[in-house]
């Protein structure tokens, strides 16, 4: 496996390739990587690694953040067990309509539609609707997914 632990899949059209999550040793996890705590798919923040205790094992203290929700999780492992590393997809797509409902409208580079992805009740999703509704420019949205889940994370005007 690569030594930088991105492992951020630009997708290929493909689709879901493989299992949802792998298997990696604690101490060979990275700041800025990912790892699930919790269940939930999350990009690290912070480490840190306790010394050997009398029983032998050290431990490895994570701080990281859901990358869905932005909420804060914590996990202490032995650095020597291994933690699951959710595979995550990240997309772009162009963006045709919002519909009234709040679902988005896109197409990725193939032509091939995709419209079950909901309008996020974040920042992202003031930018799609100031840019594409109110200054009515051409956006591509980029969709983030993980473990069965995807959002919008970015929204930027499209290349002319």
């Amino acid at each position: 496996m690569a030594e930088d632990q991105q492992y951020v899949a630009e997708d290929n059209g493909a689709g879901d390739v493989g299992s949802k999550t792998f298997p990696m040793q604690c101490s060979a996890l990275r700041k800025n990587g990912h790892v699930v705590i919790k269940n939930r798919p999350c990009k690290i923040v912070d480490m840190s690694t306790s010394k050997t205790g009398k029983h032998g094992h050290a431990k490895v203290h994570i701080v990281a953040l859901d990358i869905f929700t932005g909420k804060k999780l914590e996990d202490l492992s032995p650095s020597t067990h291994n933690m699951e590393v959710p595979v995550v997809h990240r997309k772009e797509y162009q963006l045709l309509d919002v519909s009234e409902d709040g679902f988005l409208s896109l197409m990725d580079e193939n032509s091939n539609p995709k419209d079950d992805v909901k309008v996020p009740d974040n920042e992202v999703g003031e930018k799609i609707n100031r840019m594409f509704l109110e200054e009515e420019k051409d956006c591509n949205v980029i969709i983030l997914s993980a473990m069965g889940e995807e959002c919008a994370m970015e929204c930027k005007e499209a290349p002319k």
